[in-house]
């Protein structure tokens, strides 16, 4: 492993760094690991093998709001397009063509009974519990070399990444709104 260099110094925006500043290989080693990832995974061709072998037929979008539905309690619209950082209007309609579906449902927010979560049906969670599986079983395959250690430490760093970044962002969106005139 080399030797990181020094952390940057505060730059022109606010959360931004400065892009002259020196950056740890290891960090340079990360986000290239993690563009080839998000590029392997991404892919047209990957989402449609991924579906036949789950025997579900949903564009990427939906199946992203799926997880992130099953992934917690039913939650309000806009909650939702928090957490997958799009545009409500995004989720509003990926919510419309679901519950057209039916693998979503939407039920009374018991803290304010004029709003609406959005829930999995029983067909919703079935489909995801099936690409979760098809998916799964890929990874395993890829995987089939690494000891038990090896994967819960993966699962472990991973799951810590992913948190410092929603942390990162949430930070990130803060300085930008107090940034901005009023």
């Amino acid at each position: 492993m080399s030797t990181p260099s020094p952390a940057p110094s505060p730059g022109p925006g606010p959360g931004l760094e400065d892009a002259s500043a020196p950056v740890s290989q290891d960090v340079i080693e990360i986000e290239r690991a993690l563009t080839r990832i998000v590029y392997l995974t991404g892919r047209v061709r990957q989402h449609d093998r991924l579906m036949a072998m789950a025997g579900v037929s949903l564009d990427r979008a939906a199946v992203a709001l799926l997880r992130q539905i099953a992934d917690s309690e039913p939650m309000r619209p806009g909650e939702l397009a928090a957490r997958l950082a799009v545009e409500a209007s995004h989720v509003t309609r990926q919510v419309q063509q679901l519950q057209k579906g039916g693998y979503v449902t939407r039920v009374p927010d018991p803290d304010d009974r004029r709003a609406q979560r959005i829930e999995l049906t029983p067909a919703g969670q079935e489909a995801i519990d099936r690409i979760r599986m098809a998916g799964c079983r890929g990874m395993e395959l890829a995987l089939a070399n690494w000891s038990p250690e090896e994967l819960r430490q993966l699962s472990t760093l991973f799951h810590r990444m992913v948190d410092d970044f929603l942390h990162t962002e949430v930070r990130l969106e803060d300085e930008d709104a107090s940034s901005r005139p009023a």
